[in-house]
């Protein structure tokens, strides 16, 4: 029942995984590197255990052989054979450790192991013995002389004076090492599984605290783009991931308040047009129906007819203006011109107008050289004249000053209108925004936007301060030539 219940979980586990996702990519690339990490390491631990345990071996078998042939030449120095065999059976061991003496000519002359020796006749062959008849130690890794198992073994020739005894060969057998180090292997395995397991689990955990956040602002992003900006995106991680979110909510703002800018500047487009559309239909039904034919009423329905027309025509003028500067396709012709040469220009322009509502100008400008556009530079000032002009009360003054600040000109317009609120403060250069009643005049608010795109697109920038009852001021910083 409990294998039953694993089955069921890795099966569920693995249906749950998406072998496209980020997820699974993580997941893949984390256990990779665990399985890699982990068997590198377990192969490195396997190899240096056996390489000590074969040199603690041999260092034995070296000592023991070295121990053995001194006794065993003492013994042939004085050609006592029967203490030679008694020596080889005291110390040999059938089972594990085998030990034979040969005289000088390969001879064997005693064995720890006779039932399986006497069946051999010719030890030449036997790894070690030639080597050590020769006068040379040898030592190494070799099969049993009639069986497989592999024995660690050692020939060493005895010599007393310069005259070859005979020699020693000194074998042990490496059976009961190998099932020790096979059960080594299996428990490392194991222990290898069990950790590649478990560090799965936390992999998993891992890829998924990784993974899911993205999926979240996957989700979210497609819903900003199916239009729905209420949504927030919530991530609880202190890292990159929570400053991503941090910047999609804040774009996601942006978005949503484009979009409400984009309705209401339908929605004012829309009704500013249609009402002086509306003034001129309902004029001409009525000279239609007869108005024509009386000359006063006439006369003042062509000129409604008039001014409504320019009025859109305005409208209109202004609106390709405002999409030509927000599109960036308006061409600027950058040239230094004198910043009093354009204030000036802008005044005469305004001159009609002052006269009429009886309010002045004074300018204090300083000779400052600027970079811009003349004709543009002078349709922004003559948008921020027309507003200090309609806001201004009778026999007010305007102040327009400039002065050189840096590398950049400052250029500040100020009236003596009754002032802005400050609730209104950071929408009047909106387009359509007008502020309240008692401020609102003819227009549609349409002329502090186009006025703040061209500022802007000479790279300066445009503010406005107030306070109530004491005017409005705008100020300029436009750059200088160099």
């Amino acid at each position: 029942m409990k294998r039953f219940a694993q089955d069921s979980f890795t099966s569920r586990w693995l249906a749950s995984l998406r072998w496209n996702s980020i997820h699974t990519k993580l997941l893949a690339n984390y256990l990779l590197l665990i399985v890699l990490g982990t068997s590198l390491m377990s192969g490195y631990i396997l190899w240096m255990f056996y390489a000590f345990f074969m040199q603690s071996r041999q260092t034995d078998l070296e000592n023991w052989a070295a121990a053995l042939s001194e006794s065993v030449a003492d013994v042939l120095e004085e050609k006592d054979t029967q203490r030679v065999q008694t020596i080889v059976q005291r110390y040999g061991a059938p089972a594990n450790i085998t030990l034979r003496v040969f005289d000088a000519q390969g001879s064997l002359l005693a064995t720890s192991d006779p039932q399986i020796d006497r069946q051999i006749t010719n030890w030449r062959p036997i790894p070690g013995v030639l080597e050590a008849l020769h006068g040379r130690s040898v030592q190494g890794i070799a099969k049993g002389v009639l069986s497989t198992d592999d024995r660690l073994y050692i020939a060493k020739p005895m010599t007393r004076n310069g005259q070859m005894l005979g020699i020693l060969r000194l074998s042990i057998t490496l059976e009961q090492f190998q099932k020790q180090f096979a059960r080594v292997i299996w428990t490392i395995l194991a222990a290898l599984g069990i950790t590649i397991f478990l560090c799965t689990l936390v992999s998993d955990r891992l890829a998924r605290s990784l993974s899911k956040p993205i999926e979240v602002m996957r989700n979210f992003a497609i819903h900003v783009g199916k239009g729905q900006f209420d949504d927030k995106l919530m991530i609880r991680q202190s890292n990159e991931l929570d400053q991503l979110a941090t910047e999609l909510n804040r774009m996601s703002e942006r978005l949503k308040s484009l979009d409400e800018e984009r309705r209401a500047f339908l929605a004012n487009v829309s009704h500013e047009l249609r009402t002086p559309v509306s003034n001129v239909q309902v004029t001409i039904e009525a000279l239609e129906r007869g108005a024509v034919d009386e000359l006063e009423l006439r006369d003042r329905f062509f000129q409604t007819i008039k001014e409504e027309t320019k009025r859109l025509s305005g409208l209109i003028h202004d609106l390709l203006d405002l999409g030509r500067l927000e599109a960036g396709v308006t061409l600027l012709e950058i040239q230094p011109i004198a910043l009093q040469s354009v204030i000036s220009r802008a005044t005469r322009a305004m001159e009609v107008r002052m006269q009429d509502k009886n309010v002045t100008v004074q300018v204090d400008v300083d000779d400052l050289r600027i970079m811009g556009d003349s004709e543009r530079l002078l349709q922004a000032f003559l948008n921020l004249l027309d507003n200090a002009i309609k806001y201004s009360t009778p026999n007010a003054c305007i102040f327009i000053a400039a002065s050189r600040h840096k590398r950049q000109a400052l250029i500040s317009i100020r009236d003596q209108g009754s002032g802005i609120p400050e609730a209104d403060l950071p929408r009047i250069f909106e387009q359509f925004y007008t502020t309240s009643r008692s401020r609102k005049q003819s227009g549609v608010g349409l002329g502090l936007a186009i006025a703040r795109r061209i500022i802007e697109a000479h790279g300066g920038s445009i503010s406005a301060s107030s306070k109530p009852g004491q005017g409005a001021v705008f100020t300029l910083s436009l750059p200088l030539e160099s």
